[in-house]
């Protein structure tokens, strides 16, 4: 495998499952479609190819849906794809139909929903048994090869489907049906009366005080997910209402994880959830969109509360993504394997011997008991608990506590701890790395600009601009069609799949975001015209909201997705993202678009508020009251400089700001937000008017009083008359 550029079929290190002579998959340009590119098993990439084959032969499908970082995917791939026994017993009944989720997330998200109505359960690698009409009628998980521990193996299941299919296909056919219109209803989200207010960001705001975990931080059982959403929708709740505990939350979740090993000690960068209560031993992939929306939670909550800690996890998740996760021409790549030479997290695990061996006796003793490592290993081998004599590294206390512990300077000790790191990580690097997936997918991407964005303004880091800058670049110049709408996936120079709603939704959020960072006015502009074609394409016009795939899609159901999951929901994203972009361009429309989002989903949202936490972001900045921050003045000018960097150090997350050059007479920023024209300058000094429903205040040339009146509550100022 070549880390650098996902699966090789022509590597000297190729499997003995390669040995098959390719199916059609070796024509994809997913890296997961491609793992299965020598698998005996007949597979068809997702297409009329294979659903005309299994209606000509009266065949039903085989879907397995997965992505190239999942563990389980891989074990159900060596264990039972590339074996000639399932892969005959598969071919003979079934027509095989491979789908990366990366890839279509459209057919990921139609199916995952099929496999809750019928099992209640979901997950990946994803099995589905349908009609060559793609109506659904059996899922399940991860199946193994052979029956064991209550699951019905492969082996034994193909003839028992079999022998349904012949003897009783009508049945079949007839579940399929109601599967498919069970999902079709649910996807009907008529308005209903009522509405949003406080009291949906108070019941979220006690439902996560009652399932927080006080010890270890995170919410609710085990496995932990880090869902940021969850805590930036409680940071900027407990700026809301003053209500400290919300902070509380936040700061143990975010400390917890940080020192945990789902955080990478030595590479950086988060793994993708933690098996257990303490954040201790993760899923060992790490997900582009994780460290985005990380990214996003650490840079907020050290702009809320100071604390170094938060800024420092944040720089160093971007330094992992731009040394690891970034294309030389700007993309982000979107995933790295859990698994490399066959074993899960073999790549980030030591031996105390190891650690030794690097770091010296002395040293590599001190290092080891600061980071939990011991003799015998603190990793178990799962199933059966074993000691492995591995270690995952981790701070179970502080470094100040270690420092007083070892009576050194706690600076001294973080210089120590570095050096340790650094050494450890060039030793790390001669290991086999795990597998890349290097597709670059527009919605992801623009989850990582988007952070790229706030953290360059936070932070002020002119690299974390221009890596933003270069993405986006990226994304608006090889994945958008010559009629300006976008696609999905970009990959050894090809471009293809219709866009999604994320895809749509989170490049807007993005180009939000770095505008208020670069203050270039072409990035609201771009961000206005892919509105128009979100709204034209995937906008519900009967009952609102938008559809996740566009109106020229070829699939069984369009759904409208609002709960949350790993990422915050197309329509969450999109209400947040429509609504700012109308308040800084003072377009209306697009705030009318907003508040009928936030109207079609007042059941949904009601009825579980946690699931919908970036939605309850979204809404509680649509509440207000919000602010518009104009600040006019000359370019690079000390005072100009002075009054933007008042606003960025405050944690003012209702407030948006737009800058206007007072050195041109018809700037750019008129032609996008024409209300910027008459704002000038008083006696020549960097001028902000704070808004509201823009409705302005006094202006004022002092950044103190321009931060003060960001951060006052209450009624919105009247209007200047």
């Amino acid at each position: 495998m070549n880390p650098a550029r996902g699966y090789d079929p022509e590597a000297p290190e190729a499997s003995v499952r390669e040995r098959s002579p390719p199916n059609r998959l070796i024509n994809e340009q997913s890296p997961y479609l491609l793992q299965h590119a020598h698998n005996p098993v007949d597979w068809y990439p997702w297409g009329e190819e294979a659903f005309s084959r299994a209606r000509e032969e009266g065949r039903p499908i085989f879907l397995s849906i997965g992505y190239s970082a999942c563990h389980w995917c891989h074990v159900m791939e060596e264990e039972s794809f590339a074996d000639p026994q399932v892969a005959k017993l598969l071919n003979d009944v079934f027509v095989c139909v491979k789908v990366d989720r990366e890839e279509r997330p459209d057919i990921d998200q139609v199916y995952m929903a099929a496999a809750h109505a019928l099992t209640g359960t979901g997950g990946w690698p994803l099995t589905i048994l349908m009609t060559a009409d793609k109506k659904p009628f059996f899922a399940a998980s991860y199946i193994p090869k052979d029956s064991r521990y209550g699951m019905t193996g492969l082996l034994d299941l193909i003839p028992r489907i079999s022998k349904i299919w012949q003897t009783q296909r009508q049945e079949l056919e007839s579940a399929g049906d109601q599967v498919l219109q069970a999902l079709q209803s649910a996807a009907k989200t008529p308005p209903e009366e009522g509405e949003l207010d406080e009291a949906v960001l108070d019941e979220a705001y006690n439902t996560f005080f009652r399932v927080f975990d006080g010890e270890n931080g995170g919410f609710g059982d085990a496995p932990r997910f880090p869902t940021p959403h969850n805590l930036i929708f409680l940071l900027r709740y407990g700026n809301r209402t003053g209500k400290e505990p919300a902070y509380t939350m936040v700061e143990k979740t975010l400390h917890a994880m940080r020192r945990g090993g789902i955080f990478d000690q030595v590479g950086y960068g988060f793994h993708r959830y933690s098996t257990d209560a303490e954040w201790f031993v993760p899923h060992f992939e790490k997900m582009l969109y994780d460290q985005a929306l990380l990214v996003m939670a650490y840079t907020e909550a050290y702009l809320a509360t100071g604390r170094e800690e938060f800024a420092r996890t944040a720089r160093e998740t971007i330094a992992y993504v731009l040394r690891d996760m970034t294309d030389p021409d700007g993309g982000f790549y979107s995933a790295e394997d859990a698994d490399s030479e066959g074993e899960e997290g073999k790549f980030y695990l030591w031996t105390k011997d190891e650690i030794l061996a690097v770091l010296g006796e002395e040293n590599g003793e001190r290092f080891s008991r600061i980071f939990n490592v011991m003799d015998p290993g603190n990793y178990r081998e799962q199933p059966g608990g074993r000691r492995t004599g591995k270690n995952i590294l981790r701070l179970r206390r502080p470094l100040a506590s270690w420092a007083h512990e070892f009576a050194v300077p706690e600076e001294d000790l973080a210089w120590f701890v570095e050096e340790g790191r650094q050494k450890l990580l060039a030793a790390r690097e001669r290991r086999l790395r795990p597998d890349k997936d290097d597709k670059i997918l527009t919605d992801w991407n623009g989850l990582m600009i988007a952070a790229l964005a706030k953290a360059a303004r936070v932070f002020d880091e002119p690299d974390y601009l221009a890596a933003a800058e270069r993405a986006a670049a990226f994304i608006l110049t090889n994945l958008r069609r010559q009629d300006g709408r976008l696609l999905h996936r970009y990959r050894g120079g090809d471009a293809g799949l219709a866009a999604t709603l994320d895809d749509y939704a989170f490049m807007i959020w993005a180009l939000i975001e770095v505008y208020e960072a670069s203050f270039t006015p072409g990035y609201l502009k771009t961000a206005v015209d892919l509105s128009r074609d979100l709204i034209a394409h995937y906008w519900d016009c009967n009952q609102g909201g938008f559809f996740f795939v566009p109106d020229d899609a070829d699939v069984p159901v369009r759904q409208k997705p609002v709960y949350d999951g790993a990422i915050p929901s197309g329509n969450s994203v999109a209400m947040y993202a429509l609504f700012v972009l109308g308040r800084m361009t003072a377009n209306l429309e697009l705030e009318e678009t907003a508040e009928r989002i936030r109207r079609v989903f007042v059941g949904t949202v009601s009825e579980s508020p946690t699931a919908c936490s970036h939605f309850l972001t979204g809404l509680e900045f649509m509440l207000g009251p919000n602010f518009e921050v104009i600040i006019s003045g000359v370019p690079g000018a000390e005072d100009t400089k002075a009054m933007i960097g008042a606003i960025r150090s405050h944690y003012a997350p209702d407030a948006v700001v737009i800058f206007r050059p007072s050195d041109e007479e018809e700037p750019d920023i008129v032609r996008v937000a024409g209300f910027t024209r008459d704002i000038v300058t008083i006696e020549e000094k960097a001028t902000a008017y704070v808004c509201t429903n823009y409705a302005c205040d006094i202006p004022t040339t002092d950044p103190g009083e321009m931060v003060r009146l960001v951060r006052s509550t209450g009624r919105p100022p009247e209007p200047i008359i």
